[in-house]
């Protein structure tokens, strides 16, 4: 009887491979973010959005180890990576572009993606591997010659996005890579890194404020207002919640 009962019990859930447990942030007083809780499994594409100034790209901070948290857990793969630093974290299988794109203008685009490629290792012909790979990826190996100072603005987020790539992470954080885009080139973005998620089974975790991406891209959906998620599900429940209408789709053009 006994087994039985245990044959009709329902498989275990897989840990996520992301988890932000009520994550707090102060600066001065002014609370950033506050007992935010985030879950992100392997190989989800999740975002998060919010006004601007809610405290996503702080969040990021916390998870990429450049602010510690006041309070809270965050677990990566298992382990407790909150105070960590932002080398030990992307050794342990996060990559991270940033909102304000800087590539190495006097360097190469090949070359700026190799910085990515070093990650743990001194070979060269490894690192090149790696960036060629990333490039590869997001359609810029024709490009692997020019000087990063002479790219376009959507070609430049997309060697961030390389350079991130090819640090061969599990977890791949996209703060705003989409922002000023035009809509064809957005509608680019969006299919490369479904290619990525789909082939690499790479796990994104995005901020994004254009929601033509992230109604494309996302599975689920968490917003951040005043430094609190208010809102979590997929981007149709996300988009119909009213807390979400007033504080965020109502409150600003995205």
């Amino acid at each position: 009887m006994a087994s039985a009962v245990r044959g009709n019990d329902p498989a275990p859930v897989a840990a996520p491979l992301l988890a932000v447990d009520r994550v707090s942030r102060s600066f001065r007083g002014l609370k950033a973010v506050s007992d935010a809780s985030l879950e992100v499994r392997e190989g989800e594409i999740v975002a998060l959005i919010g006004p601007n100034g809610a405290g996503k790209t702080t969040l990021f901070n916390l998870i990429a180890g450049a602010l510690v948290p006041d309070s809270g857990a965050i677990r990566f793969a298992g382990r407790d990576i909150a105070g960590l630093r932002p080398d030990q974290v992307c050794a342990a299988g996060i990559g991270r572009t940033f909102q304000i794109v800087q590539p190495f203008a006097d360097m190469s685009v090949l070359e700026n993606a190799m910085v990515g490629g070093f990650r743990g290792t001194r070979d060269t012909g490894l690192a090149r591997a790696r960036a060629g790979a990333a490039l590869r990826a997001l359609n810029m190996w024709e490009l692997r010659d020019r000087s990063a100072s002479s790219l376009t603005l959507p070609d430049r987020k997309r060697l961030e996005v390389a350079r991130a790539l090819a640090t061969q992470p599990r977890l791949l954080l996209l703060d705003e890579v989409m922002a000023g885009l035009r809509p064809t080139e957005t509608d680019e973005m969006v299919a490369a890194f479904k290619r990525l998620n789909a082939d690499s089974g790479i796990t994104i975790l995005l901020i994004e404020h254009v929601m033509r991406a992230v109604m494309a891209l996302a599975q689920r959906v968490y917003v951040l207002h005043h430094g609190e998620i208010i809102s979590r599900g997929t981007p149709v429940e996300v988009t119909r919640d009213p807390k979400v209408l007033h504080s965020y789709l109502g409150a600003e053009e995205v």
